[in-house]
């Protein structure tokens, strides 16, 4: 049976928006998680309320949205979640649109919504041919056609990512001073590394954290506080990371090696950040003050710039 990788803990509900058929930029979710989530229609149904994951492969629906659009069965399918591996059910959706866009003819897991924390995921498959920007001074996301050339500038870190299974992965970036491969997963609100890191940097044990995936089950893992996070040079300090070994690295071949992935409570360090999928780049706008800094360091070989 063909795997279906997904990454996504459980969230609470988010809120679903009216529906703009026009509008590119679209109102972020500001929920105590900062859930992103935009309005969809699903063969004309809704508008639902979708989560954007970039840490899951696969776009899903729930059930209830099986049920409303009549979607009819498609077969089965091994979904690969933070914690486990589960067979589950496949839906056919012939179209689902978002803003102007839309992604057509796919077969979509079909997840239980307590969950998801959301009516659907848009997840890797639905998002190669776009560009999505999440601006948190604005509290938006803009989802646009990554061939239509880029309007946005100001970003002051541009990193350079190669591709695995329609994943963007950062190999440029270190924790502790160890090289680490770094995945953006937006569907995640805590950061999470596999146990190849923890025991590299040999991170002490501060507390034990639960998260439960998109199948519904648990994984326990061990939080800890790392010195510095790296990327492209710009450093975070005093990072709380939780550390455990998944499926959803494994179905990515990264069992072995130090692995990162940052979720949100990471990434609203930031003002903005752009995943540029049809350029294979991810694009940072750090805040006001630290990009003066940068400039007036420009020249300083040894400059680092820290949050």
């Amino acid at each position: 049976m063909a795997e279906t990788p997904a990454v996504g803990p459980s969230i609470p509900t988010p809120v679903s928006a009216a529906i703009d058929p026009a509008a590119e930029v679209l109102t972020l979710e500001t929920e105590r998680h900062s859930r992103l989530t935009l309005p969809v229609l699903v063969e004309g149904t809704g508008p639902f309320a979708f989560m954007i994951d970039t840490g899951s492969q696969a776009t899903a629906v729930t059930h209830e949205i099986r049920t409303t659009a009549n979607l009819a069965p498609a077969g089965k399918a091994v979904l690969v979640g933070m914690a486990s591996r589960r067979e589950v059910e496949l839906a056919s959706v012939r179209r689902i649109e978002f803003g102007t866009n839309s992604y057509t003819n796919f077969s979509a897991p079909v997840l239980s919504r307590e969950n998801v924390g959301a009516d659907g995921i848009i997840g890797l498959d639905a998002l190669q041919d776009f560009r999505v920007l999440i601006d948190f001074r604005k509290q938006t996301i803009a989802v646009e056609d990554a061939s239509v050339k880029e309007k946005r500038g100001g970003f002051e870190i541009v990193v350079r990512a190669r591709s695995r299974l329609g994943q963007l992965l950062i190999t440029d970036a270190t924790v502790e001073g160890v090289k680490v491969t770094v995945i953006i997963d937006t569907g995640a609100q805590a950061s999470l590394g596999n146990m190849a890191l923890r025991d590299k940097i040999r991170a002490k044990r501060a507390q034990d954290v639960i998260t439960t995936d998109v199948n519904g089950v648990d994984i326990v893992g061990e939080m800890a506080i790392v010195r510095s996070l790296s990327i492209e040079g710009l450093a975070l300090t005093d990072v709380p990371l939780t550390f455990a070994d998944t499926p959803a690295f494994d179905a990515l071949g990264l069992r072995d090696q130090p692995v990162l992935s940052i979720g949100m409570q990471h990434l609203a360090l930031f003002d903005r950040v752009a995943i540029d999928f049809g350029r294979q780049r991810i694009l940072f706008d750090v805040p006001a003050d630290v990009a003066r800094a940068m400039r007036q360091a420009k020249q300083s070989a040894n400059y680092r710039p820290r949050f």
